[in-house]
């Protein structure tokens, strides 16, 4: 019984050292798994030493098996301090949410700011948030005196503040990872994700989708009954009253099924993007009742539901379908998806394309997503390309004019994105 738990422990172990570039295979997770059983668990240095013996052979393999090893074995009192202090970081931003929606209003109306630039006002220091609260403090006279001019003026200027803040948390995700590693990897680059991120930022994704679920749920506890007036049971259960009919009973609303299409670029470029927007989707209980995962390059490739149970493996099961390291052809791959019979798209699919729209044929692929759009009942595009650059793609500019498209640079874009995909 033992033994089994620490396989379990020891495989994932591995895993992580892999992604580090560690040669690791099965004979080393058995030669760990037999020290293991020998050693007392109790001199954590003595372990350390051992697992490192087996697993690192060079100077710059000791050093990566040395950062995988204090991420990856923590002592029970560093997980009590690690989790008293997640939730003291939840609770205290929780506050400052609450604390945000009251100051980001004009004239007693919530300020009209996109979700993400609320979320920078969220994050940012202290002293930041006090130079707006002191600036709309000047302001409140000229505001009495004329509010329609100066709530225009005060929000282009928390406007432009927000951004000029959220393009230096950007830059400081890039090089200041360790002041804060889950804050910079949320608002780092997915594309300059590096081996030893992907761990950190797999948990990030477990834990926002676990809270985006969270939240779901209590919105719809909020909401009540959605359904009309049970006229017959109201009545029964009047005439158990003698009449009154005070307790109202309410039919349950039947629950639209909904068929999620996923269209994968998976091609050099695209194939980091893809794996963690499949990461959020999948972990997301309600984005779906049903689903199809279709990954493309130069062809299409339909992922087989079993291959998707270990994201972890992704990579190599790209690799090895033949798909990566080719060109990105957009229009054979919608073609493809349009002409499989029976039909993959119909009235109550929801086709999401995860790509950056370049592709080797832009008019073929227009063409395509437009049948493609005839055909589904709805088309979303996920963009790994930041927002700010779209104007300077061309492909961008054509393909958003057919379809609605969401920027997803970042973890946190792409949060937003998918929060939004649970919502409709």
């Amino acid at each position: 019984m033992r033994e089994s738990v620490y396989v379990e422990k020891l495989t994932a172990f591995s895993a992580l050292l892999r992604q580090e570039g560690l040669a690791v295979g099965l004979q080393e997770t058995a030669d760990a798994c037999q020290i293991l059983e020998e050693l007392a668990l109790t001199d954590r240095s003595a372990v350390r030493a051992a697992l490192c013996a087996v697993y690192a052979k060079s100077r710059p393999e000791q050093e990566a098996f040395y950062r995988a090893f204090d991420s990856f074995f923590v002592s029970a009192e560093q997980r009590r301090a690690n989790l008293a202090r997640r939730a003291e970081e939840a609770a205290e931003l929780e506050r400052r949410k609450a604390q945000a929606e009251e100051e980001l209003q004009v004239n007693g109306q919530p300020m009209d700011l996109r979700d993400d630039l609320r979320e920078v006002y969220v994050r940012m220091p202290e002293e930041k948030r006090e130079h707006l609260r002191q600036l709309m403090e000047k302001t409140k006279e000229n505001m009495d005196r004329s509010p329609q001019l100066y709530s225009n003026f005060i929000r282009s200027v928390f406007m432009r503040f927000l951004l000029e803040q959220q393009m230096v948390m950007e830059d400081a995700a890039v090089g200041c990872e360790s002041a804060d590693p889950d804050l910079a990897l949320l608002w780092k680059d997915i594309s300059g994700f590096k081996d030893a991120d992907i761990p950190r930022a797999a948990a990030l994704i477990a834990r926002i989708t676990q809270q985006l679920n969270a939240e779901l749920s209590r919105r719809r506890q909020r909401g009540g009954h959605s359904g009309g007036l049970d006229f017959k049971k109201t009545i029964r259960r009047g005439l158990e009253t003698g009449g009154s009919f005070f307790r109202l009973s309410f039919r349950k609303k039947r629950k639209r099924r909904r068929m999620l299409v996923l269209l994968c670029d998976v091609s050099g470029s695209m194939l980091q993007f893809s794996e963690f927007a499949l990461r959020f989707i999948k972990s997301m209980a309600e984005v779906s009742e049903a689903s199809r995962t279709f990954l493309f390059s130069e062809t299409l490739h339909e992922v087989d539901a079993f291959a998707l149970q270990n994201m972890d493996a992704f990579r190599d099961y790209v690799r090895t379908s033949g798909l990566y390291g080719k060109g990105t052809d957009l229009g054979t791959a919608l073609e493809q998806l349009c002409a499989r019979r029976p039909p993959v798209l119909g009235p109550s699919a929801t086709l999401l394309i995860l790509s950056d729209t370049k592709t080797i044929d832009l008019p073929r692929a227009l063409a395509d997503l437009a049948q493609a759009k005839r055909q589904a009942g709805k088309v979303l595009w996920l963009n790994p390309i930041p927002e700010r650059k779209w104007g300077y793609v061309r492909s961008i500019q054509t393909v958003s004019a057919l379809c609605q498209m969401a920027p997803c640079s970042t973890l946190e874009e792409l949060a937003r994105a998918c929060g939004r995909l649970m919502r409709q």
